[in-house]
């Protein structure tokens, strides 16, 4: 993979360095503010994938998501893994939610590569194997969330939440869906069938009164809409 950093840590920054020269990874650039970011892509806009921090300067906000929307934005065949202390709710469900979020399992039509989204904490950096896998989805345009970023997501009370119309196993099945996994990997994961999997996919749809349209988005980014704003 053809990758670039943006994290304010230069220790961190240097790991990340180290650790994707090592697994064979390519890194393009590695910077410390949102604005070097977006230059970094606009210079290399053919890179597989961003990793971006949340806070960087100069306030130590927004300026890493506020980068990162820009990117789906501009090239969304770029993939865009978020990796940060902190799960920032209104913008991570707008960087999820937003035009140019990876929509299928397979692979698209040729030129028209959608790059996949991502949110991991920065724990994770810690299980090598669990942040390497995360890169290669969003790179290759499904989703990667982090589990505790999902339940934090999905934290809303239930009397303004059309969540709290599921039943524990459809929410342990959205649980699965937010975090990119496909039916069969939900499946082996809730050790049931995958056409028990389809069903309370079916119901979770249904429930959320999402549109019939098929497709990743709808599995995933649609059900995100329902976070809280």
């Amino acid at each position: 993979m053809r990758v670039i950093l943006a994290d304010d840590s230069t220790l961190l920054r240097e790991g990340l360095v180290r650790l994707l020269a090592e697994e064979g990874h390519q890194v393009v650039a590695a910077v410390g503010d949102g604005a070097a970011l977006v230059a970094a892509v606009e210079a290399a806009p053919d890179v597989d994938a961003v990793v971006v921090d949340v806070r960087m300067p100069p306030t130590h906000t927004d300026e890493g998501l506020r980068a990162a929307l820009e990117i789906r934005r501009r090239w969304p065949g770029v993939g865009v893994l978020v990796l940060s202390q902190y799960v920032e709710k209104r913008y991570a469900t707008e960087l999820l939610t937003g035009e140019g979020a990876a929509e299928t399992d397979g692979p698209g039509a040729p030129g028209a590569r959608s790059g996949g989204v991502g949110y991991v904490l920065k724990d994770r950096v810690v299980q090598v194997d669990e942040f390497l896998d995360a890169l290669e989805r969003v790179a290759t345009g499904r989703a990667a969330f982090d589990p505790e970023v999902v339940r934090r997501l999905l934290a809303r009370s239930t009397r303004t939440d059309p969540l709290g119309r599921l039943t524990p196993r459809e929410r342990d099945v959205l649980d699965a869906m937010a975090q990119g996994h496909t039916n069969a990997a939900i499946a082996e994961r809730l050790y049931v069938s995958r056409s028990a999997v389809e069903k309370h996919i079916n119901a979770i749809f249904e429930k959320l009164e999402l549109p019939g349209n098929a497709g990743y988005s709808r599995r995933v980014l649609a059900v995100l809409r329902y976070l809280g704003s």
